[in-house]
């Protein structure tokens, strides 16, 4: 260790919200805290922006929306954040040769949305095979739910308390299978599966089964699955976390690149660059919020390319004048409040990803879109009311597809505006606003800016593919680390970013659990 360094009881590296929420916890129980954060603000992917010059309206640039995140953990902390619930689940456009309408699912669900079943599939048979499938879905979500801020469970736990043809659909085998068996309509089919592709790039009867356990994330939300949008954007949470963090005594250091760390047998010497000098610290222990394939980076175990996640995913953020008019003649105002799906019948879905298998940029493309400022129009500024903004969430564009083609951005991004002009009454072109310089107000992100942007290596929102949120029967879990599924090679060394087990998503979980397993350790 650098007899030169400063000494904490705890280094946390990056400063996104699961490292917020780490030093929050670990402050508030009297620890000293270091936060490093590489960039010059605290957030990560849970941040606001002003991209379009000449307009004040703050969209949440990369991740969008809250469901993960315990009501629990935000009292624990204090968080002063209001998440606002959406009137609409989803709506989807269909077309059935000269039939054309829209599958609107309410929130909650009323006789609107089995009219809407029974308009599309004619008949209530499809709605009742909808309304028992999420049944026994939300029942996995309350066992599963109350555990997220527990030492982790074992699987044999879990089963015991989960219905056995349910535990089967959901978690023993592909859930295209279920999906295919339990529902007739493509595009009813499609609404179900698109939980299951959200920055997963996999087939529905793919043996991985990593569509299964992103279905499971995207679910379980506080035991109801619900995804809600933050008032005042996505930063309004980590700008919360960050205050709590302050506020309980940690110190945070922006423009702080780690460049290493070094573990010992007592503690780790953390080393990064600031200002244009080099700095260490150590720490009793240090947390990683970066990714598991970083962490061995700096660990000095080099880059090991066949091992680097492969994220998939093109986001769009829209800034408009006014919503568009749909071809379905549903109200913009309920059919944008939730979420679009936009060319996800079943079949395209597979087809899309058969395609960018292949090489190709997928035709037409799926994906969604949200409309945030219907539920806050706070974020607009001074264009509340007479604005809007878009997010749209493309699938099945791996990073492959953009290394491979310097021109696949701009295609993939002509498609996905494609997929939304085909079920609107006008391009949406003609709605989208132009900033100071009379560009049109869009902002398009691959996976590739993602790394780039945030150090998240291929680009990939969960840091790694997802893993169940349960320990496997024979599992070790002897150490505190284990038991909260944090641990790393190095004792002194700890997860707590989405790369943990039971991470993913602006949940604040990996924070949490880690820092539970560090008090469990020095207490």
């Amino acid at each position: 260790m650098n007899p030169g360094s400063q000494s904490y009881d705890v280094v946390v590296v990056g400063g996104g919200h699961n490292g917020l929420v780490s030093a929050a916890y670990l402050a508030r129980a009297g620890l000293s805290v270091l936060v490093l954060e590489r960039l010059d603000h605290t957030g990560g992917a849970a941040v606001s922006v002003e991209p379009f010059s000449g307009h004040a309206a703050r969209l949440s640039r990369y991740s969008y929306l809250v469901s993960l995140m315990p009501e629990r953990l935000m009292a624990d902390l204090g968080l002063d954040v209001r998440l606002a619930s959406r009137t609409t689940a989803s709506y989807t456009p269909w077309t059935r040769g000269e039939r054309s309408g829209g599958l609107l699912v309410e929130r909650p669900e009323g006789e609107a949305t089995r009219a809407s079943f029974r308009e599309l599939t004619g008949g209530d048979e499809e709605y009742a095979a909808w309304q028992e499938f999420y049944a026994e879905v939300g029942k996995v979500a309350e066992v599963v739910a109350p555990t997220l801020m527990q030492p982790l469970p074992l699987e044999r736990e879990i089963r015991a308390m989960v219905d056995e043809r349910t535990w089967t659909d959901v978690v023993a085998q592909p859930l295209g299978r279920a999906i295919t068996s339990r529902f007739s309509d493509d595009t009813v089919r499609g609404v179900v599966a698109t939980d299951a592709l959200i920055g997963t790039f996999a087939s529905m009867d793919d043996r991985s089964l990593i569509q299964n356990r992103c279905f499971l994330y995207h679910l379980i939300g506080n035991g109801t699955g619900e995804w809600r949008v933050p008032i005042g954007g996505m930063g309004a949470v980590t700008d919360a976390l960050a205050k709590a963090a302050v506020e309980a005594g940690a110190e945070i250091v922006t423009g702080a690149g780690v460049s290493a760390i070094h573990p010992g047998p007592d503690g780790a010497e953390v080393v990064w660059h600031e200002g244009g000098h080099q700095r260490s610290a150590t720490g009793r222990r240090v947390l990683s919020g970066v990714a598991p394939w970083v962490l061995r980076i700096l660990l000095g175990e080099g880059e090991d390319a066949e091992t680097k996640p492969v994220g998939s995913q093109l986001k769009i953020n829209f800034l408009l004048d006014r919503l568009p008019a749909l071809r379905s003649g549903a109200d913009p105002a309920v059919a944008f409040a939730g979420t679009l799906h936009l060319a996800e019948d079943y079949t395209q879905l597979e087809r899309a990803y058969d395609a960018a298998v292949g090489g190709a940029v997928p035709d037409p493309m799926p994906g969604e879109v949200y409309c945030h400022s219907l539920s806050d129009p706070s974020i607009l500024g001074d264009r509340a009311g007479s604005a809007h903004t878009l997010t749209y969430f493309g699938l099945h564009t791996p990073a492959g597809l953009f290394d491979a083609d310097p021109e696949a951005r701009d295609v993939a991004t002509r498609r996905a505006l494609a997929s939304l002009d085909a079920v609107l009454a006008e391009p949406i072109e003609d709605c989208i606003a132009r900033d100071a310089d009379g560009r049109l107000c869009i902002e398009a992100k691959i996976p590739q800016d993602v790394e780039k942007d945030l150090a998240m290596p291929g680009g990939h929102i969960f840091h790694g593919d997802l893993e169940w949120p349960w320990a496997p029967n024979r599992s070790r879990l002897e150490t505190p680390a284990q038991q909260w599924g944090v641990q790393t090679e190095h004792d002194v060394v700890l997860l707590c970013g989405s790369g943990a087990r039971r991470g993913g998503a602006v949940s604040g979980l990996g924070g949490h659990n880690a820092a539970q397993a560090v008090l469990a350790d020095l207490a």
